[in-house]
């Protein structure tokens, strides 16, 4: 065993003195200690030790892997990522395969992205430089030459006709386009002057492609590819069979292709749409939002079903029956038994109903539970009232609860039409104002704006007379009501004739207890129930209310339960559950 003086053990020690903290003050204090005390120190010589080669090579291969660190890709606020802006930074030749596809990935949240091929959205993600304008930037001005196209990112901005863009900030109602547009890439491809100017209406983040590294970088040809599959499509069109091909390519080089996945909204009014929109490819639905309280038959159809509240025939207005009336009900209800009670019960309605209620419309309740055909049997029960909150509407009163909407199909574009045009050559008393959504089933579609379609076809008599064939007419929203209640009455009766005939199926006695799911989605969110329509108690499940154009929200339901009389009485022949007699 080799011993050492601590003397000796400092100045071995003075090649590591800097690493110590405190500037070596540790070291200072152990000197301090050492004089005090001296010892002396025993180095140990290191001893042989097996290595464990299989934690070796397990270090190795976690060293190897290539590490992501998500919350690079990360950004507050809906911001860009830091870690996107790194990459955009670099030159496009740069930039490695996977850095482009990180890009690539992150910007599938931009629908004008999401349009192009998926060729093309690497070759943009791979070209593309990150920048931020503040408010009032003026990104294009009108008249200029067109050097690059954008993609927005975050914010909003304004597309105005004068140079500076402030008409779009005294202007009301501005001509806008939010995250997820683009803008410039005609312009870009054609070498054409900028036709408007386009300014920031508040702090907004772009994605910009320069003209230099789009034809770099051989964008142009992947665009081409498009532009010939537009161009091939308006070629099998009955539509343009008399065009030119070089009128047809004007066609093609102002249009664009947009892809729509199921169920995503295309637009919340097409009537009102600057654009013609041509299906390529899938199909898409025609909605209209329906205001029910606005149809006289649900107005009907909702007082007849509330007299049947609690198995009790209600009646809006109690009135005192004259002496004629009186015999004749008299005769209907103890025929063929002769059941004087009813002058009795008869006497007491009367006096019920003069009694009043604290209600604004007084519904009555009476004893008469029974269809006529289904016996005579007369039941006394005193007269209530139910109270609930109401509105006016142009055709009378309405519970507040059964004011509802329902979306309605109206009608299913397929491949090959166009929307857009349906109402274009009427007269404006002829048209249907009525807004419209459309809804994608998966599709894709070609848009080009309605002024420059009307453009071309200036003075085409023949195109005129082919468009004014393509006229549809959509249902009335009386029809559309009527077809509604058809299907939820089909629905009701069909859902109490399976619980009638199928036996319910037995549960254990004693159940376990599973504690409930939390759900976004609730089936009571959906229904409208009359049967509770008096009932103070508020629902735990949420309500979806739709926006209206100039109108408060309305609540959206697919199917309304209205108190109904039990089908054993509507159909005697079933008795018992799963037993037809």
């Amino acid at each position: 065993m080799r011993r050492l003086l601590p003397s000796q053990c400092r100045r071995a020690s003075g090649a590591w003195l800097g690493l110590l903290p405190n500037g070596g003050a540790s070291e200072r204090k152990f000197e301090e200690e050492s004089e005090e005390e001296p010892e002396c120190f025993e180095i140990e010589r290191p001893r042989c030790q097996k290595m464990d080669w299989s934690k070796i090579r397990k270090l190795k291969k976690m060293q190897s892997r290539v590490t992501f660190d998500t919350m690079d890709f990360i950004a507050e606020e809906g911001h860009f990522p830091p870690k996107a802006i790194q990459i955009m930074q670099k030159k496009p030749s740069w930039r490695t395969e996977d850095e482009i596809q990180a890009v690539c990935n992150i910007l599938q949240v931009l629908d004008s992205y999401r349009n192009y091929a998926e060729p093309l959205q690497l070759l943009l993600a791979k070209v593309m430089r990150f920048e931020r304008f503040g408010r009032r930037r003026v990104i294009i001005k009108k008249g200029q030459k067109g050097n690059s196209f954008y993609f927005i990112y975050l914010g909003t901005v304004a597309i105005t006709n004068d140079e500076d863009g402030s008409s779009a900030f005294l202007d009301p109602h501005p001509k806008l386009l939010q995250k997820g547009s683009c803008f410039g890439e005609t312009d870009i491809l054609h070498a054409s002057l900028r036709r408007s100017t386009i300014v920031c209406m508040e702090e907004t983040e772009f994605l910009v492609v320069d003209r230099e590294d789009f034809f770099a970088n051989k964008l142009d040809q992947e665009v081409q590819k498009d532009a010939q599959y537009r161009f091939e499509f308006f070629r099998k069109m009955d539509l343009f069979a008399s065009w030119s091909d070089e009128k047809l390519w004007q066609l093609v080089n102002m249009s664009k292709i947009e892809r729509f996945s199921y169920g995503q909204l295309i637009s919340k009014d097409f009537g009102e749409s600057s654009f013609i929109m041509f299906i390529s490819k899938g199909s898409c639905e025609v909605l209209r939002l329906l205001d029910l309280g606005a149809s006289p038959s649900y107005h009907r159809w909702v007082w007849q079903h509330l007299e049947l509240i609690d198995d009790r025939a209600l009646k809006t207005h109690l009135r005192e029956y004259s002496p004629m009336e009186r015999f004749k009900e008299f005769q209907i209800k103890s025929y063929p038994l002769q059941d004087f009670s009813s002058l009795k019960l008869l006497h007491l309605k009367k006096a019920w109903g003069l009694q009043g209620t604290s209600f604004s419309r007084k519904i009555g309740t009476s004893g008469d539970t029974l269809p006529k055909m289904l016996g005579p049997k007369i039941q006394s029960r005193p007269v209530q009232s139910i109270k609930c909150a109401m509105i006016n509407t142009k055709l009378g009163e309405l519970p507040k609860e059964a004011a509802v909407g329902a979306y309605m199909k109206v009608h299913t574009v397929e491949q090959g039409e166009i929307l857009g045009l349906h109402q274009a050559f009427l007269p404006e008393g002829e048209c249907d104002t009525r807004p419209l959504i459309l809804m994608s089933l998966g599709n894709e579609l070609i848009r080009i704006r309605k002024e420059i379609f009307y453009e071309l076809i200036d003075n085409d008599d023949e195109m005129i007379k082919k468009l004014l064939k393509l006229n549809i007419a959509f249902p009335s929203d009386e029809d559309m009501c009527q077809k509604f209640l058809q299907e939820n009455s089909w629905n009701i009766f069909r859902k109490d004739l399976l619980r009638l005939l199928v036996e319910p199926r037995q549960s254990p006695p004693f159940p376990p207890i599973r504690p409930k799911k939390k759900e976004i989605y609730n089936p009571k969110s959906v229904v409208l129930d009359l049967c509770s329509i008096n009932k103070m108690t508020k629902p735990r499940y949420p309500i979806f209310m739709a926006p209206q154009k100039y109108l408060p929200p309305l609540r959206i339901v697919q199917a309304i339960k209205a108190p109904r009389y039990k089908i054993q009485e509507l159909l005697p022949q079933y008795k018992s559950a799963g037993v037809l007699i």
